[in-house]
């Protein structure tokens, strides 16, 4: 019986049959014949450190755990990547991949490409450069892996996708990238506090300026006004003078 989610490889006298078995019940010729039941549901591998594997257990035959991938940066210092990878074995060839690359078909073509991959991507950066650029180096691990398994001969599987989940800097790279965020923060720090100097310098300029012109504004109304009375008295005495003249 093939179940939901498997395929059936049918192999009569070692020879493999090209067109796999659906799920349901199939008869063999004993010793002459025998069917290989494989998986086609989404199987996954968790690439992780020896302390998270040792922390983590899965019951779920379709999950396997294996070491984190540990490679050389641009300068040859060691660099630890975790990443999880999601995949199903093409149903519609799965007896030619079986016959090709064996029931373990997956530790042949997944895991040594994943590797790969990993390792020449990581290659090419710095170590220092690896948390900035995250995100550029994990598209470019998916789009590498896709692009080797997708031309594999007869597309044995389908990538589901690609996770890269952490990246573990040496130490002594994980100190100097603090050093140099440290640094980077006292200088952004003392950037602030200049900006906030030349803030306050210009609102007691404006201030002082606003004083100035108050100041101003009320000396020329008190000098407006002394001109008014000057020009009141004048005329007060020029009418007054002129009323003396009439008399």
């Amino acid at each position: 019986i093939i179940n939901e989610g498997e395929r059936g490889v049918k192999v009569t006298t070692g020879k493999y049959e090209l067109t796999p078995l659906e799920p349901g019940l199939h008869f063999v010729i004993p010793v002459i014949q025998q069917i290989i039941i494989v998986d086609t549901k989404v199987r996954v591998i968790n690439y992780r450190s020896l302390d998270k594997m040792l922390s983590e257990h899965s019951f779920d035959d379709g999950i396997m755990t294996k070491s984190a991938i540990t490679v050389l940066d641009k300068r040859g210092l060691p660099v630890t990547i975790e990443l999880t990878v999601q995949y199903q074995l093409n149903k519609a060839n799965a007896s030619k991949t079986i016959s090709k690359w064996g029931i373990s078909w997956e530790e042949k073509i997944i895991n040594p490409v994943v590797r790969d991959i990993v390792r020449n991507v990581i290659g090419g950066y710095d170590a220092e450069s690896l948390p900035i650029k995250r995100n550029e180096i994990a598209k470019l691990i998916d789009t590498k892996i896709r692009e080797k398994i997708d031309n594999l001969q007869d597309k044995p599987a389908h990538l589901q996708s690609i996770q890269l989940r952490e990246i573990i800097l040496p130490k002594r790279v994980k100190e100097q990238i603090e050093r140099v965020q440290i640094a980077k923060q006292e200088v952004e720090k003392a950037q602030q506090e200049v900006e906030k100097a030349k803030q306050d310098a210009f609102k007691r300029e404006e201030t002082e300026r606003g004083k100035a012109n108050a100041i101003k504004i009320e000396a020329e109304g008190e000098i407006s006004d002394y001109l008014d009375s000057l020009e009141t008295f004048a005329i007060v005495g020029a009418l007054t003078h002129s009323m003396s003249a009439e008399k």
